[in-house]
């Protein structure tokens, strides 16, 4: 029978073709909102994760109360040996130490006197280390503008927007003046070897990334490290087992009486991610759910049309001696079939625009020029196994909800009337 039904939809495209198509886009909406708005989600964590909290984040105590105004004088000292100890106890994560400072970035011409000067938010990472994740976490090669990665100590790479701001080339020569651990002024001479475009507004603005050994000397920050941050191996963040590794550290290296003590905290207790992050899943949650229920609305009513359409047919059946009970059950099979076969198709579509938009993207960045977020200005979507199957709730579901809906009309058809409405 099911074979039979199937070739009767195939070859039928007056009772088959719209309500499939109908499916089909409905589906392929589905699927393409719900990884869009995941590939929303997971660009804000993974762009908060790789620039500011990583997964998991080591300072002190005091360091940890005061975080956004980058405070050196109250880093972490001992950081190799600390770093160390967490690898140690804690192999599934990548452990690398950082130095967030702010200073003047003065470009001298050529008789040394200053020709331009800016404000610079500076990142010292582990650069020259081949083990090291940074220029992974940052995505440095691809974020490369002009000029080169650094490849020599005192080499460093500025942001592209502040290099034409303050016109500043690759091979020019720049100093730093901030202040050192200890409170004193600092000034150290840096060559520019590259300019890089993140793609973060927050950062492009004036973004300075130097290797951390040229910084500790700059900042009299011999073995210290104002953070440590902590990522899983296969950088994707796990709150659960990141909350239990924190909780683990604390309870033997922190100590809530001393405020140098090293303290960690998850991505969610930064920054206040853990309310941003379930605000906006709840919204997102929220946005979804309601495009559902558009969507099953929309696909009842597809089957509803479906079934009134045929109306005629119907009566010719009934006419002819088929039972009602067989009459409705064969309806149900045939929108079980249309449902599967349209969730398949619009699935299979989705996804299909959904891989693209997760490699290719959108740009966003003439929009957000002011946004101080960590928030990628290219929004990817992300499939996920959620995305696999959502389409067919409304697919399936609606679909058949709709025919059995309109179906029960077959049981109010009176015999008698058949053959005066076939008449007519």
């Amino acid at each position: 029978m099911i074979r039979f039904l199937l070739l009767g939809i195939l070859r039928d495209r007056s009772r088959s073709l719209f309500p499939l198509i109908v499916i089909i886009v409905g589906v392929a909406l589905t699927v393409i909102l719900q990884t869009w708005l995941s590939g929303m989600l997971d660009n804000m964590i993974q762009s908060s994760a790789n620039f500011m909290t990583g997964h998991s984040k080591i300072t002190t105590r005091a360091y940890a109360a005061e975080a956004q105004q980058m405070p050196n004088d109250l880093a972490l000292l001992g950081a190799d040996s600390l770093i160390a100890a967490a690898a140690g106890e804690f192999p599934e994560m990548i452990w690398t130490p950082r130095i967030r400072f702010g200073g003047l970035l003065d470009l001298p011409d050529s008789s040394g006197e200053t020709r331009a000067q800016g404000p610079v938010f500076g990142t010292a990472v582990d650069l020259f280390n081949p083990a090291s994740p940074e220029p992974k976490l940052l995505n440095l090669e691809q974020a490369l503008v002009r000029g080169r990665l650094p490849q020599f100590p005192g080499e460093i790479l500025i942001s592209e927007d502040f290099s034409r701001k303050l016109g500043i080339e690759p091979g020019d020569t720049a100093t730093l003046l901030s202040v050192t651990m200890y409170g004193s002024m600092a000034w150290y001479n840096f060559t520019i070897a590259g300019t890089i475009r993140f793609g973060v507004v927050a950062m492009d603005r004036g973004a300075m990334i130097a290797d951390i050994h040229d910084i500790r000397k700059a900042l009299d920050m011999e073995d210290a490290a104002g953070e440590i941050l902590g990522f899983f191996r296969d950088f994707q963040y796990n709150q659960t087992r990141a909350g239990e590794i924190a909780a683990d550290f604390n309870r033997h290296y922190s100590d809530p009486d001393d405020e140098f003590s090293p303290l960690m905290k998850t991505l969610r207790e930064q920054n206040n991610l853990a309310s941003l992050i379930d605000v906006l899943s709840w919204a997102l949650g929220g946005i979804i759910t309601i495009f559902l229920l558009v969507m099953f609305i929309v696909l009842w009513n597809a089957g509803l049309m479906g079934s009134l359409r045929r109306y005629g047919e119907i009566g010719v059946r009934l006419a002819i001696g088929e039972d009602r009970g067989h009459l409705y059950r064969s309806m149900l099979y045939e929108s079980v079939i249309l449902g599967i076969l349209g969730s398949l198709l619009g699935t299979a579509l989705g996804l299909a625009v959904s891989y693209y938009l997760q490699h290719q993207g959108i740009d966003i960045g003439s929009l957000i020029k002011n946004s101080s977020m960590m928030f990628s200005s290219v929004l990817r979507a992300r499939i996920t196994p959620l995305s696999y199957i959502i389409g067919f709730l409304p697919g399936v579901l609606a679909t058949v909800l709709g025919t059995a809906v309109s179906g029960i009309g077959i049981y109010k058809r009176q015999t008698s009337q058949l053959f005066k409405e076939l008449e007519t």
